[in-house]
């Protein structure tokens, strides 16, 4: 899986905020989950220099493998 920073040149580490919706049923003091979403990708940085990378210049096979590792939709 290749993502590069174009500022710094990291190609190791990054941050991908997520977003996911949960649905909570409450029953007198208890709080369950009753539906839950997969996270969506909200945005993608690099960790070294908080560079915002822009998912739609990755490559459809890496951007998949991104996804899938966060078990994003």
């Amino acid at each position: 899986m290749v993502i590069t920073c174009p500022s710094c040149g990291n190609d190791q580490n990054f941050l991908v905020k997520t977003l996911q919706m949960h649905v909570v049923h409450l029953d007198d003091a208890r709080v369950e989950v009753s539906e839950e979403s997969r996270p969506a990708i909200l945005e993608v940085l690099c960790d070294e220099c908080e560079t915002a990378l822009d998912l739609d210049t990755v490559d459809d096979a890496v951007r998949k493998e991104l996804q899938l590792t966060v078990g994003s939709r």
